[in-house]
């Protein structure tokens, strides 16, 4: 198995500072369904890889990331495979502060903030997502319209993550804004931040590498069912 924390963020989360949010044992750990849909297995062994077939909720799905890339555990199905990038920031470019207000988030805003994720699709988003990190976001005329946060946390690092506008309000640098706030407060623990992207997705590499982000590992997503 790869020895950087990154090569492996769910299993590296999952068995460190976000134990408390596992479920499953020593062979295989999923977040917990309320939190997400990631897992990993200790390593590709068919024992551990049977584990992980047996996390998959009746009718759901999970999620794998890894630098390795994988194929499906016995007795599963793939339902997508993703081809991602990569990218960690350690300092922010510089910019002048936004033109509007950022706020934090918290459990009055859940349910929006559910059903804004739900409409935009920024990735695998549940009910209790929020919970992982921290989230800011921004309100017009007190209806929640973008939002950012935090996710996945192995020893040293915060995923940023859960980043969307409303459609209606595309266009008014609320992505940007929002992830540069995140990302600060992340470096402002000492910690690096890190995310995800589809490799094919130049426009949203071009805005990460604008922050300050950059390439750092190809990796590979697997959206798993039962067979």
């Amino acid at each position: 198995m790869s020895g950087h924390v990154l090569d492996r963020p769910v299993w590296n989360a999952l068995t460190g500072r976000q134990a408390a949010l596992a479920k499953g044992d020593a062979r295989a750990w999923r977040l917990a369904e309320d939190y997400g849909v990631f897992v990993a297995a200790a390593d590709w062994s068919a024992e551990n890889l049977a584990a992980v077939r047996d996390l998959i909720p009746a009718g759901g799905s999970l999620w794998t990331v890894e630098a390795e890339r994988q194929t499906p555990p016995p007795g599963t199905a793939m339902l997508k495979e993703a081809h991602l990038h990569q990218m960690v920031a350690e300092t922010l470019t510089p910019a002048p502060p936004p033109a509007f207000e950022i706020v934090a988030l918290g459990e009055a805003d859940a349910r929006e903030m559910f059903v804004l994720a739900r409409l935009t699709e920024p990735g695998p988003y549940n009910e209790g997502t929020h919970r992982l990190g921290q989230f800011v976001g921004v309100k017009h005329d007190g209806r929640l319209v973008a939002m950012a946060g935090e996710r996945l946390r192995p020893t040293g690092f915060t995923e940023v993550s859960g980043v969307c506008t409303h459609p209606d309000f595309r266009g008014r640098g609320y992505a940007g804004g929002l992830m540069r706030h995140v990302t600060a407060a992340i470096l402002a623990r000492g910690e690096t931040a890190f995310l995800h992207s589809y490799a094919s997705n130049a426009g949203t590499i071009g805005l990460y590498e604008s922050l300050g982000f950059r390439f750092r590992s190809e990796m590979w997503s697997l959206i798993l069912v039962h067979a």
